[in-house]
Formats: structure tokens, sequence, C-alpha cells
């Protein structure tokens, strides 16, 4: 119950619309039971004219009416039914619209709310969140499950207050008319609710499983669709078939389950109000024999209960939506009571220019338990281009991560300008940084939208400027759209050099103080590095740099080089001082010269 609960806080902003649609249910439901208290009379007085016959223990008020209506010759009575008969139905129609579009109008807005904040929170969370999760995963939880909650918010919703009004009317229809009959009700009742509990607690075990395993499959499109080129490449069409088919089967497997026992619910209730009709006719039939009631109330009365089997059958589907919805609201919780890793202090400190250096103090860093960066400790002056070398595996990538705070160290602080960066504004501290990396993130838009990235206002004269200088101008003009021309996924339409240029104009545009470049050549070949390193150059120019290249021959210009070897820098110093000792600096730069 409390996880239901905490499923319909989502509906808490839109409580006055929601409290409209319950008013409007109210008067459907009740519309709904005088509608069937309306054959009485029809049967009783305009079919048989006979008099209505109800038990004495009726309310006064309701003794009065039946006495009204005995009253009332049969063909006007037939007039007033018909008429009465009318307006209810035209009433109730527009109640149950109304109830269903406000309920309905109340989902899309939740499932509009949750898909925002979970994607704002998925935003806000730190970069190692999403080394632990699959991209699959997230977004089945911002497709599949949220889809179930809006089901239980606006259909199971509905149907819950609904049909619960409508057993509230039926069994007081029951109570008032043939009291003796509310023993049966109080005996149907909890029949057919342990059924639904029980089948109910088993759907949201299932409901759990079937949507994992539906992050499973969205994880597997994910990737393989992403990595189409390599399944290829490799001839593996076949084994990532084969692969998606278990899983797929899975799904099936675990979905028929669900049904498997959704739809035992049915005949089951069917058969209980059979064995409730049984008792209904027997007993009652005998009063209706003995003219203590007349047949109108018999039939409005066992009507009435046998109307239960059907309300009941909606609140059994109701349980198993709402089942389905609080698995899914549990998983979508998981990722909204998630606390980003760094975070922001609350009276952070903006910083808007870098004057003077940067300095790494005695830094720790460990993925889990595995140590990668070990007192590490590192100052770099304004204007310094400071290249990072080591072996693969050593902590150079690790280490600029911290720069901008994607990661926080264990022990130590980086420090700018005087100031621990985990007391700066975040967004303030990016604003000063500009990357470009040995993968070249493009998003599936036009390339003046990728090169503004960052700064959707810039002009046209700007976004072309910058592009000139990446030496990207050119080609892009040759395109049919030219800057227009959309990229595709990760910018598949660009060669590898075309890509580089473009995030390079990226970084020209943001003209930040503060540049890192990882491995940013690394992909290319000859001609697509040398255009691509004439550009970089042109990016490096009056700004503080920091390189990781494995390409030792492209860092003989920079000012210093720290080589890393196991989280520890070994060495430090420039190109001519390293290559003069037996160290590892100079053991990789021979590496790469017997490579040439």
């Amino acid at each position: 119950m409390k996880e239901y609960f905490k499923l319909l806080k989502f509906i808490k902003p839109y409580l006055g619309i929601f409290i409209l649609a319950l008013i409007c249910m109210i008067f459907s439901s009740l519309f709904e039971g005088v509608s069937l208290g309306m054959i009485i009379p029809f049967i009783d007085r305009v079919f048989t004219d006979k008099k209505v016959i109800i038990p004495a223990s009726i309310p006064p008020f309701l003794a009065n009416l039946v006495d009204q209506i005995n009253n009332i010759a049969a063909d006007r009575l037939l007039i007033y039914m018909l008429c009465g008969m009318i307006v209810l139905f035209l009433l109730k129609g527009f109640f149950t619209y109304w109830q269903n579009y406000l309920m309905s109008d109340i989902g899309q807005r939740v499932v509009r709310d949750i898909r925002d904040k979970l994607y704002r929170h998925l935003h806000n969370l730190s970069l190692d969140y999403f080394t632990q999760k699959r991209g699959g995963e997230l977004i089945s939880r911002i497709t599949n499950d949220v889809k179930l909650v809006e089901n239980a918010v606006s259909y199971g919703s509905t149907d819950l207050i609904y049909q619960s009004g409508l057993v509230v009317i039926y069994l007081c229809l029951t109570f008032f008319l043939y009291l003796k009959l509310t023993l049966v009700s109080l005996v149907m009742i909890p029949l057919i609710s342990f059924p639904i509990i029980k089948v109910g607690r088993m759907l949201r075990k299932l409901s759990k499983k079937s949507q994992e395993q539906m992050a499973d499959i969205n994880s597997l499109l994910y990737e393989t669709i992403i990595g189409n080129k390599v399944v290829k490449a490799f001839n593996m069409e076949q084994y990532e078939t084969d692969k998606f088919g278990r899983v797929n089967q899975g799904y099936y497997k675990i979905a028929m389950k669900s049904i498997r026992r959704l739809l035992a619910l049915g005949p089951l209730t069917d058969f209980l109000g059979v064995l409730a009709a049984a008792f209904i006719i027997y007993w009652g039939g005998r009063d209706v024999i003995s003219g203590k009631i007349s047949f109108g109330v018999f039939g409005v009365s066992m009507g009435a209960l046998l109307s239960l089997i059907r309300p009941f059958k909606k609140l059994s589907q109701v349980n198993s939506i709402n089942q389905q919805a609080i698995a899914a609201s549990q998983r979508i919780h998981e990722v909204l009571e998630t606390k980003p890793s760094v975070a922001e202090k609350p009276n952070a400190v903006r910083i808007n220019t870098f004057r003077d250096k940067i300095v790494f103090d005695n830094v720790w860093f460990a993925y889990g338990d595995n140590p990668v960066l070990k007192g590490v400790s590192l100052e770099v002056k304004k204007g310094q281009i400071l290249a990072i070398v080591g072996p693969s595996g050593s902590g150079k990538t690790t280490l600029l991560d911290l720069i901008p705070r994607f990661y926080d160290p264990q022990k130590g602080s980086v420090l700018i300008d005087g100031y621990d960066i985990s007391e700066l504004n975040i967004m303030s501290l990016r604003k000063l940084i500009g990357i470009v990396t040995q993968e070249t993130i493009l998003f599936n838009d036009t390339i003046r939208a990728n090169i503004a990235y960052g700064n959707p206002a810039a002009s046209q004269e700007q976004i072309e400027m910058a592009a000139l200088q990446a030496y990207a101008h050119e080609f892009i003009k040759r395109l049919p759209l030219g800057y227009d021309t959309i990229i595709g996924d990760r910018g598949v339409k660009l060669s590898g050099g075309e890509r580089q240029r473009i995030a390079i104009a990226r970084a020209l545009l943001k003209n930040p103080p503060i540049l890192i470049l990882d491995e940013a050549t690394s992909q290319l070949d000859s001609e697509a590095e040398r255009i691509v390193q004439m550009a970089l150059d042109k990016l490096i120019q009056g700004r503080t740099v920091f390189i990781i290249t494995h390409r030792l021959s492209t860092v003989r210009s920079a000012q210093r080089i720290a080589v890393l070897d196991k989280g520890r820098i070994v060495e430090e110093g420039s190109h001519s001082e390293l290559i003069q000792q037996e160290g590892l600096y100079k053991y990789l730069y021979s590496l790469q010269d017997i490579e040439s």
C-alpha cells in the first residue's frame, strides 16, 4: 500500500483536476445504479400493471417514492419512465466522457512530468553512474516503465474509483430493496477478493522481471544498432540474432506467465458469481412465490448482486495494472533517489576567469577497489602546454577527468587559482574548459547546431569563423546543404577527420581558457591527422593545454611532459630532458621509432 501511495504522489500537482474527475465518477456511477433501479417500475407497473412490493424495512423516503409510483397510471408512467431514461443516459454519458477525459489528461501530464524529471535527473548524475548502468536499461525506464505508470494513473485510477463506486451503489441498492440478500453479498465479496489479491502479488513479481527483461532487450538493441558496423565486419549477424532471440523468448515466457494468471481471474470470478446467483435465485425465489416481494424488486436485487461481478472483474484488472505500475514506480524511484557522487555545495563559488595555475595536490582515485591514481601532484601555470604520456591504463584520462569534476578524488584535491574545485559552481567551472577527445561525440543534427553546441546564440559569422580556424569550412561548403546538413547519429555521414574538425570548431567557438586534448588525432590517417593537427595548433594558441597522446612525436613542442605509470608520475620534464634519461619515456619513444 505504501508503494501505491508513493505512485499516487505523481498526481499531487493535478489534485484539482483529479477532484473534478472524481465528482464526474460519482455522478456517473450513481446514474448507473439509478438506471438499474428503473427496471422495477417497468416490470411491476408498466408491463404487468401490478403494484411494486418492497419489504417493510425500507427507509421512509423510499417507501413514499414506491407509493407514488404505485398510484400513477401505467400508460402515464411509461411516458415518464421513457423521458427519464433518455435524460438519465444523456447525463450518464456526459459525466462518463468527462471522467475519462480528465483522467486521461492527468495520465498524460504525469507521464510528461516523470519523463522530464527522469531526464533532468539523469543529466544531474555523475559519470560513474553511467559506467555502471546500460544505456538501453535507462531508456527502458524512461519509455516502458513510465508507460506502465500512465496506465495505472489514467485507466487504473479511473476504474479503481468508478468500479468501487458501482460496488457501493449496487450494495446500497440491494440493502434498501432486499436486506436479506446483503448477507449473500458479504459472503461473495471476500470470495472474489481473495484470488484477486493473491494473483496481484504474483503479477507484481512477474512484472518486475518482465521490465528487467525489456531493459535487456533495449540494451541489446542499443548496442547492436550503434555497433552495427562491427557486427557486420566480424560476420556476427547470426550470433546477435540468436542472442536477441534468447532474450526475446525470455520476455515472452514471463509475459505469458502474467497473462495466464490474469486470464484465470475471469473464469474464476464468473464461477464464484454463478455460485452466488444460485443462492440468490433459491433464496429470493421463495419470497417471490410467497408474495413477500414483487418480481421487479427481486429481479433488480438479483441484477444488482450479479452486476457486482463486472466491477470485480474490472477491479482485478486494475489490481494487475497497479501491481505492474508499482514495480515500474520502484524502478523509476531507484533512479530519482540516486544522488550524484559529484555534488555541488550550497554556497558554491562562481569562477569567471582563469588567472594563474592549476594544481593537483596528492591526488588519489580508484574505481571501486581498483586504484588508478596514487598520490599524483602537478602544477600547471596559465598558458603552459602539458603533455601526459604513459602506457595504456596508467590513469591519464582519469587524471584529466578530475579537472571538470567528472569525478572527485578520494584523497587530495585539484585547485584552480587557489580554489579547491569542489568549492566551485560546476557550470561556471566547466565554462572555462574545452574538451576534444579520441571518441568524437556529435549529434544527429545540422553541422551548424553541432558547432554551436553549448553556445546556441552564436551567429552564423561566428560559427563560420570557428569552422575556418578548424579547417572545416571548405568541406562543409561542399556538402549539398552546407551548414544545414544533418550528419546522422554520432556524425556517421562524415569521415573521422571531418568529425574531429567539427569537434575542434565546437571547442574554438566556446573559446575556453583551459583545453583538454585526449588522443585527439589517434584514429586518423596521415593526411587527416596533418589537417587536424593544423586545426589543433590554432586551437591551443593562448590557452592552458593538457594533451594526452600515445604518439610521442606530437608532444615534442610541449613545454612540459609528465610520464604516468601505474597511477604515479615517474618522470617529468621537456622532451629533450626526458630523452636523455634512461627511463620510461625514452623506452616508449624508442618503441615508436622502431614501429615507424
